[in-house]
C-alpha cells in the first residue's frame, strides 16, 4: 500500500485518538482551575490545543509524522541488550526518584508524552501493523492500566512513608467506615457490571475479532505465538532449555510465592502501603514482576516477528530477515578460545565411568561457575551485603530465599550473555540430555 494511502486510511483513527487525549487534558485543566492552580491551568490548556491541532491534521489525512532519523535511532537504541538494561535502569530511577515521579502533574505530563509518542508512531506502517492488531489492542490498554496502578500504589506508599516519618499513622488506619452488602455493595457491583458490558459491546463493534482461517496442520503461522499471558514463558525458551523454562522456573515461581509468608520476617508494613519499611520486598517484587515478566511479554508481543527474530518498533517484520547468531557453549569458550585446545573427548571403547569423567572435565568451566554462583555467592552475601537478613531469618530461611533470588537474577544474566557473547548454555551435556 502506498504511504499516502496508508495515512489517509489511518488518519481518522489517529485523529480520534488525539482528540480523546485533548478532551482528557481539557478535564485536567478544568480541575486545575477549580483548585486555583493557574500555572497548571495554562499548561494543560496549551497541551489541549496542541493535541487538538494534531488531531485536526490527522482527520484531514495529513497526520504529523516522526522524522525518519528519529525512528532509525529508536530501532538502534532498542536492541535486546539495551532494552533489558535500560528497563532495569528505569526501574532503578523510578525507585530513587519516586517522590518526584508520584507528583500528579509530573505523572500527567509523562502520560501526555506517551500518548503523543504513541499517536505519532502510528503514522509508521510497521508500528501501526503491530499496535493496531486486534490481538494487541488490549495489551496496549493493559500497559497503561499497569502503569497507572503501579504509580497509584507507589504514590500511596510515599504518602504513608511521609506520615510515618512524622509519627502519624498510615492512611489506611483511618478507614473504619462500614457499609452494608445490601444495598450498597450490590448496587456498586451492578453499576460496574453494566459499565463493563457497555464497554465490551462498544469494543466488539469497533475492533474486529482476531479470527484467522481454519487451522491447517500443514501450515504453521510464522511466528507461532502463544497467548499473551504465556509469551513470557515462550521468551524464556530462547535462553533456557524446555525443561528449565517450562517446568523448573514456573515451579520455582509458584513455590517462591507460597514461601513468601514464611520467609518474610519483617513485622512492619502489614495492611498498608509502604516502601521505606519494606524496601527489600518492594524491590524484589518490582524487579521480578515488571522486569522479568511484563518486559518479556512486551518483547514477545511487539518485538518478536517471523522466525522469532528480534525487530525494532519501526522495523518491518520481514520473514526473509536472516539473523546471524552463533550459539556457543561455555565449554567451547573455555577450551577452544581460552585454552586453545579441542574439547576433551572420551576415547572409543572406554567405560561409562570414564566417559562421564571426560564429560565432567569438558564442562568444568560451567560446573565451577554454577558452584560459585549457587554455593559460594550465598555465603559471601550472607556475611556482607545480606548479613542482617541472614541473622534475622536464620540459616534455613536465608538459604531458601537466596537460592530463589539468585535463580531470579539468572534470567537477565542469561539474556545479556546470550545477546552479547552468543552464549547459549553454561553446561551442555547432550549425552544425557542435560542443558543449563
Amino acid at each position: 500500500m502506498p504511504h499516502d494511502e496508508f495515512l489517509q486510511n489511518i488518519g481518522p483513527l489517529i485523529g480520534g485518538f488525539f482528540l480523546l487525549a485533548a478532551a482528557l487534558n481539557l478535564g485536567a485543566a478544568g480541575l486545575a482551575g477549580r483548585n486555583k492552580r493557574w500555572g497548571r491551568l495554562a499548561l494543560w490548556l496549551t497541551v489541549t490545543a496542541a493535541l487538538a491541532t494534531l488531531g485536526g491534521c490527522a482527520l484531514r489525512g495529513r497526520p504529523v509524522e516522526l522524522p525518519q532519523g528519529f525512528k532509525m535511532a529508536v530501532n538502534a537504541a532498542l536492541g535486546p541488550v539495551s532494552l533489558t538494561l535500560g528497563s532495569f535502569s528505569a526501574l532503578t530511577l523510578f525507585y530513587l526518584g519516586r517522590r518526584w515521579l508520584v507528583n500528579a502533574a509530573v505523572a500527567w505530563a509523562g502520560l501526555n508524552l506517551s500518548l503523543v509518542f504513541l499517536g505519532l508512531s502510528m503514522t509508521d506502517e510497521a508500528f501501526a501493523a503491530i499496535v493496531t492488531r486486534p490481538d494487541n489492542v488490549p495489551i496496549v490498554a493493559m500497559v497503561y492500566l499497569l502503569a497507572f496502578f503501579t504509580w497509584l500504589g507507589t504514590a500511596q506508599a510515599v504518602r504513608n512513608d511521609d506520615r510515618l516519618a512524622r509519627g502519624e499513622p498510615p492512611v489506611e488506619s483511618q478507614y473504619r467506615d462500614t457499609v452494608l452488602v445490601w444495598p450498597d455493595v450490590i448496587y456498586l457491583e451492578l453499576i460496574g457490571a453494566i459499565i463493563a458490558t457497555i464497554l465490551l459491546l462498544a469494543w466488539s463493534l469497533a475492533v474486529r475479532a482476531p479470527l484467522e482461517q481454519p487451522a491447517n496442520p500443514a501450515v504453521t503461522p510464522n511466528p507461532s505465538k502463544a497467548p499473551w499471558y504465556f509469551l513470557g514463558l515462550q521468551e524464556m525458551l530462547v535462553y533456557f532449555p524446555p525443561w528449565m523454562a517450562g517446568v523448573v522456573l514456573p515451579a520455582l515461581i509458584i513455590l517462591g510465592l507460597m514461601a513468601i509468608p514464611y520467609l518474610d520476617v519483617n513485622p512492619r508494613g502489614n495492611g498498608y502501603y509502604t516502601i521505606r519499611q519494606r524496601r527489600f520486598a518492594y524491590l524484589v517484587f518490582q524487579f521480578g514482576f515488571l522486569q522479568l515478566w511484563i518486559l518479556l511479554i512486551l518483547i514477545g508481543t511487539f518485538m518478536r516477528g517471523p522466525n522469532w527474530n528480534f525487530f525494532g518498533l519501526y522495523e518491518t517484520q520481514d520473514p526473509h530477515k536472516v539473523a546471524a547468531i552463533t550459539n556457543i557453549s561455555l565449554s567451547e569458550y573455555f577450551w577452544i578460545f581460552a585454552c586453545g585446545r579441542n574439547l576433551p573427548e572420551a576415547p572409543p571403547g572406554c567405560g561409562e565411568l570414564a566417559r562421564l569423567g571426560y564429560i565432567l572435565v569438558r564442562e568444568i568451566a560451567g560446573l565451577t561457575l554454577l558452584a560459585l554462583y549457587y554455593l559460594a555467592l550465598p555465603a559471601v552475601l550472607g556475611v556482607t551485603l545480606l548479613g542482617n537478613f541472614r541473622r534475622q531469618m536464620g540459616f534455613g530461611r536465608y538459604t531458601i530465599m537466596i537460592l530463589l533470588l539468585l535463580t531470579l537474577l539468572l534470567l537477565p544474566l542469561k539474556m545479556v550473555l546470550c545477546w552479547t557473547l552468543h552464549l547459549n548454555y553454561l553446561v551442555s551435556i547432550p549425552e544425557y540430555f542435560f542443558y543449563f
